[in-house]
């Protein structure tokens, strides 16, 4: 199951890599332990096996999507020099694989004139975006939804930054109205907008909040980790697509290639519109910046060492998929948005299930029918357990049950969150195995239901 027919193409490229130092002196390499490098490679293998099927498409659980071939080998590619990519010094090639790679992203809303890099991760790039929302806007609270990823209170507190949430409304996004109440009071200065939570996809109402920015002045932060690259399918439905076509309009992006641009972890991109806030992060080294006048992606990052090897990957998957509407990246974006819906269709029709609200990406939200919200979270983490005995790997989520009123009806509400089962289907191959999904939750229900 696993990709192996690339490692003949590796073989091959690694050769061409080792061509381009061949003027150097030969010298005997002294790795230690390399008789035995075999041996302890195999017992890895069989570690490695205590694992889910993140790869498979009858893993639909997490937000975890297989890096695709082209960045798997770039990556361990670029570890046989092992690049640093905190300067030029470190990383001269990768340095300049990143910044194009980055410009791509940025292109994706319109961004020519900007500043921005590759981060460790969504969290450390929201952890950039907000350290310089506090360093223009000091003192001045931070807005995110109920629904926000956690780590904005958290790199919130970290900055010493107040921090307050904005209610939802029934489909999991920021309630438009309840923010222009907030913000009615003032000492707000950055508003995030989540631009697809990680527990339902739900995307935030971008153009209101664009219009609450001209009457308040405040920064509006996008964070997009996981629900950026939406912004090339074609077949969201309307507030979605509007939403997500305006977050070029934003004072900050961040976006995770880890997740929907098929890279391996850790991957993360930090956007900002003007790029002069480059003389925030401005310091001295003594000995980093050396090798040249230009640039150093060092000097505009707060993270000091990063891996030239994950902008190799980053730079070689968008050369061979681009970032355009209507290329083969797009489709697979797309291919997921209609896995999704139709594993919806399948819930929404079928009486053992109670669904929330209609997706807006590729994330879908379901529970067992029963008398109570008690007895529905129970039976979700046993129809979890059933179904993953079958082989299909879901997840559970806990979620308020506001989100559900429509299609409670006459269900007793004695708690005020419902535990529920949680699918992503963000491999393009979930398209292809939905009725395999639907076949496999279903025995794994009816075999819970009727017990």
């Amino acid at each position: 199951m696993l990709d192996r027919e690339s490692l003949s193409v590796f073989s091959e490229v690694a050769r061409k890599l080792d061509n381009g130092f061949a003027s150097l002196p030969a010298f005997q390499n002294q790795s230690p332990g390399m008789a035995r490098l075999a041996e302890v490679l195999e017992a890895t293998a069989e570690r490695l096996q205590d694992n889910y099927p993140y790869f498979h498409p009858l893993y639909a659980g997490q937000m975890l999507k297989p890096p695709h071939p082209v960045a798997r080998l770039a990556y361990a590619l670029a570890m046989w020099i092992n690049p640093n990519n905190h300067a030029l010094d470190g990383g001269r090639a990768t340095s300049v694989m990143e910044k194009e790679a980055v410009a791509e992203i940025a292109g994706m809303y319109g961004w020519k004139n900007f500043l921005g890099h590759l981060c460790g991760g969504g969290t450390m790039a929201n952890l950039e975006a907000l350290w310089v929302a506090g360093q223009l806007q000091p003192g001045k609270k931070i807005l995110a939804s109920e629904q926000a990823h956690y780590t904005h209170r958290r790199i919130s507190g970290v900055l010493q930054l107040p921090f307050e949430t904005v209610s939802c409304e029934a489909r999991g996004q920021m309630d438009a109205n309840a923010l222009a109440k907030r913000v009615e009071r003032g000492d707000v200065g950055t508003v995030v907008a989540t631009m697809g939570t990680t527990a339902t996809g739900s995307v935030d109402p971008l153009p209101e909040i664009l219009v609450l920015r001209r009457k308040h002045g405040f920064r509006i932060h996008a964070d997009a980790a996981y629900g950026g690259y939406f912004v090339l399918a074609e077949n969201l439905g309307e507030a979605a697509g509007r939403a997500l076509r305006q977050v070029g309009e934003a004072d900050s992006i961040v976006i995770d290639p880890h997740k929907h641009g098929l890279q391996p972890y850790g991957c993360g991109c930090v956007l900002f519109r003007d790029p002069e806030v480059g003389r925030l992060y401005k310091h001295d080294s003594p000995y980093t910046y050396f090798s040249s006048a230009e640039l150093h992606l060092g000097e505009i990052s707060l993270e000091c060492s990063r891996p030239g090897a994950a902008a190799a990957a980053l730079w070689a998957t968008e050369r061979l998929l681009p970032l355009e509407k209507g290329g083969e990246f797009a489709r697979g974006l797309e291919r997921g948005r209609k896995a999704t819906l139709a594993l919806f269709d399948k819930l929404r029709a079928d009486v053992r299930f109670q669904t929330a609200f209609a997706p807006e990406l590729d994330i879908v939200v379901f529970a067992p029918r029963a008398a109570s919200v008690s007895e529905a979270s129970v039976l979700s983490r046993k129809i979890f357990e059933a179904a993953a005995k079958r082989g299909l790997h879901l997840a559970v989520a806990e979620l308020p049950i506001l989100f559900w009123e429509e299609n409670l009806r006459a269900v007793k509400r004695d708690r005020r969150t419902i535990t529920c089962l949680r699918s992503v289907l963000m491999k393009p191959e979930h398209l292809d195995w939905v009725d395999k999904i639907w076949e496999e939750l279903s025995h794994a229900a009816q075999a819970v239901l009727k017990s």
